[in-house]
């Protein structure tokens, strides 16, 4: 098959028609939504975000789209590493436009190797994952953290090699190259494999050991103990990554730091929504509640029913717009859910059962009968708690696992089976 020119395009270097300028990158845009100057500092651009987000606002009769494109801007140039980005590449280096792409790479793609004569790229050091535990009053509110890690750094003594410059020996299993050819025989045909040598480990050389270096031993790397400053931002979900470039160890790489939430005592946290259980008496559920609540933020929020509502034991009620901050837009919260707990009084004294029976409703199904009838039994119920109950059903698994049970025809249902009775008067 022949080709007539080069089959990849006009845009490469010596073929076809020269590339034009470059497109012009728009590095403002954001700045202008938000009405900050280039050189705003954080604390200016989360003023200004505040601002227009409160004028733009959906709920307050503002256009959405402008609210998107405020709240985009502010996503951007409140995140260091984003807006270091777009100071420099614009939007396209956010959509992973920006970076350009080397021409030569189409050689890697369609013919397996690398052009004569070209430097191979360093290749990207592996990611550094550190959970990082914080408590939902600061993911709440926000706050600075401190993270220690251990990272490789490159020796200074020997500048990375290991040992001097003529301690190197060109390993003899590759020639240098760091890659063995090796050659199979498979019937009629050979196949030929490339694979890293084992000898020198991929390097192509190796160190005389009277040589090494003695402060990194001839790794060329040393460990080193360093303090990364962290700040939580509001409303992160868990699991979230807060990434340093350039902090793995001793290539460019980075440090995804897992935040882990730790289980608060009152509240608990599902998407942005907050959920709490509140007990509350019989009688404040009849007659109405009122009680404090100490947010996580240190607010004190006065919480009470609707005049004339009855709480029912396990029913839910919401307070609008108290629930944690949405990530990167912290205006905008979610719901507050409380949980009821009706805690009952253990017993009421006879002498207001009749007070009792002219305030609430009477049950319509109480039997009519003569409580003197001999034919009639009498039983009064005993409370149980759920210790005992579990104790019994263990009792019974471990009765009934060595005990065959044999089938009572005339009640029809298993002999060994055990009916849990009230006490009989």
């Amino acid at each position: 098959m022949f080709f007539s020119g080069f089959p990849f395009g006009e845009d490469l270097p010596g073929h076809g028609r020269p590339r034009g300028p470059p497109k012009e990158r728009n590095t403002t845009k954001f700045y202008e939504l938000l009405e900050v100057d280039k050189n705003a500092s954080l604390q200016d651009i989360k003023k200004a975000y505040r601002k227009l987000a409160i004028k733009h606002h959906p709920d307050k009769g503002g256009d959405p789209e402008k609210f998107k494109e405020i709240s985009r801007a502010y996503e951007v140039l409140s995140d260091p590493e984003k807006k270091s980005v777009y100071d420099e590449l614009g939007e396209e280096g956010l959509e992973g436009g920006g970076a350009e792409t080397d021409p030569s790479d189409i050689f890697d793609l369609f013919f397996g190797g690398r052009r004569p004569g070209r430097q191979q790229s360093k290749k990207k050091g592996e990611d550094i994952v550190s959970p990082i535990k914080v408590t939902l009053e600061q993911i709440y509110n926000g706050a600075p953290r401190r993270m220690a890690i251990n990272k490789d750094v490159i020796c200074k003594d020997c500048e990375g090699r290991g040992g001097p410059a003529d301690a190197f020996i060109t390993c003899k299993e590759c020639d240098g190259s760091g890659v063995k050819v090796m050659i199979r025989h498979l019937g009629p045909m050979i196949q030929q494999t490339q694979g890293m040598c084992a000898s020198c480990k991929g390097q192509g050389r190796s160190i005389e050991p009277s040589k090494r270096c003695k402060t990194c031993g001839g790794k060329g790397v040393c460990k080193e103990r360093k303090i990364l400053q962290i700040f939580i931002e509001k409303g992160v979900k868990n699991h979230h990554k807060i990434a340093f470039r350039g902090e793995a160890d001793e290539r460019p790489g980075e440090i995804p730091g897992d935040v882990v939430l730790v289980e608060h005592e009152l509240f608990k946290r599902r998407g942005n929504d907050l959920f709490m259980t509140k007990k509350i008496t019989l009688y404040e559920a009849l007659c109405g509640f009122k009680f404090l609540l100490t947010h996580l933020d240190g607010r004190q929020l006065l919480i009470q029913g609707n005049p004339g509502e009855v709480v029912k034991p396990d029913s839910v009620m919401c307070v609008k717009g108290e629930g944690m901050p949405n990530h990167k837009n912290p205006f905008i919260h979610g719901e507050l859910y409380i949980v009821f707990d009706v805690e009952f009084p253990q017993k009421v004294p006879e002498s207001l059962h009749a007070k009792f029976r002219e305030i609430l409703p009477q049950p319509e199904d109480t039997p009519m009968v003569d409580e003197d009838d001999p034919k009639i039994e009498h039983h009064v119920c005993e409370g149980v708690t759920a210790e005992e109950l579990r104790a019994r059903q263990q009792q019974q698994r471990t009765q009934g696992s060595g005990e065959a049970y044999e089938e009572d025809e005339d009640e029809g249902h298993a002999a060994g089976a055990q009916r849990v009775q009230c006490r009989q008067q």
